[in-house]
């Protein structure tokens, strides 16, 4: 259960009292009817989170979901000192994070020491598997150069191009996402005229133009295969929320920044036909149970905890 924001009043002034992720519990704020802004300091070495504060508001009569929509904004402000797609660190700097945790997570984390040398985090903006599984998987790409593997992954897009249509999406819908992924797998390719290296990948899913729109190809390709599957996602569905099926992909599945959970891996994985990548890409999710992804050449992996 997430903790619950706690209003105080006094009788010039109010507080509030928002959790904040990390060693911190809370963060209690006192407003004055004067002041029009808050800042609020998330650790020693960041800077503070001003949050513009009307005069008449009244800290009393907020309810949970404004001081979780605050939450959610300092969360965001924060996303944003995280690049998309993070340099190579050395897994070592992973078990210095989790050092005063859980011994059951170390002990997994030493698993992955036995076959990785490096981490890339990505931004843990809600995006972050399908963010890390597009550079993972174009990384793959660049480095093995298997054009029957490109061949292959590109007939299985035509079908979920199809699965849209069937479903009655409008080609203007998801079409650019489409063609974009396209541009970028046939540009990991060597010997065209657009083929890029390892740094030009690296900035491209830097670039939010361009790693937005792979994003949004993975959610339309991952609603497609739910929809076409609900009575064998619904089920699944049911148990994270009690959303129909369509309602779950409008909501938690086609939006930007909506987490993914093991239906979208599941969805992703048969859309496209990846079980056999996804299961040694998809292996430090089961091992350190939080977002994560790393490269076919079992030196590095993408990684986030959103």
């Amino acid at each position: 259960m997430q903790n619950q924001g706690v209003v105080a009043d006094g009788e010039k002034e109010s507080a509030v009292s928002i959790p904040i992720s990390g060693k911190e519990s809370a963060v209690s704020i006192p407003i004055s009817g004067k002041e029009s802004a808050v800042s609020i300091p998330i650790s020693e070495k960041e800077s503070a989170v001003s949050i513009p504060i009307s005069e008449g508001d009244d800290w009393a009569n907020f309810a949970d979901d404004d001081i979780m929509q605050q939450q959610s904004a300092i969360h965001a402000e924060e996303a944003k000192k995280v690049p998309f797609v993070g340099d190579k660190e050395p897994l070592s700097m992973l078990a210095a994070e989790y050092e005063s945790g859980s011994p059951i997570l170390l002990e997994k984390i030493k698993v992955l020491e036995q076959q990785y040398a490096a981490i890339r985090r990505t931004r843990g903006d809600g995006n972050c598997f399908f963010r890390s599984f597009m550079f993972s998987y174009l990384e793959h790409i660049l480095e093995s150069q298997d054009r029957a593997e490109v061949d292959r992954i590109k007939g299985n897009v035509e079908e979920c191009r199809k699965t849209l249509q069937g479903l009655g999406y409008a080609d203007f819908t998801f079409e650019d996402f489409f063609a974009l992924f396209i541009e970028q797998l046939d540009c990991a390719l060597q010997g065209n005229e657009d083929s890029i290296s390892r740094d030009e990948l690296i900035l491209r899913s830097r670039d939010q133009s361009i790693s937005d729109y792979v994003v949004m190809f993975f959610r339309f390709v991952t609603s497609g295969e739910i929809r076409k599957r609900s009575e064998f996602f619904e089920p699944f569905i049911l148990g994270l929320t009690n959303a129909t099926v369509e309602q779950f992909c409008k909501s938690s599945v086609e939006p930007m920044g909506e987490e993914s959970d093991h239906v979208h891996i599941t969805a992703l994985s048969d859309a496209l036909v990846l079980a056999p990548f996804l299961s040694s890409l998809l292996l430090p999710c089961c091992i350190v149970l939080v977002t994560m992804t790393f490269s076919i050449q079992n030196d590095a992996f993408a990684f986030s905890g959103c």
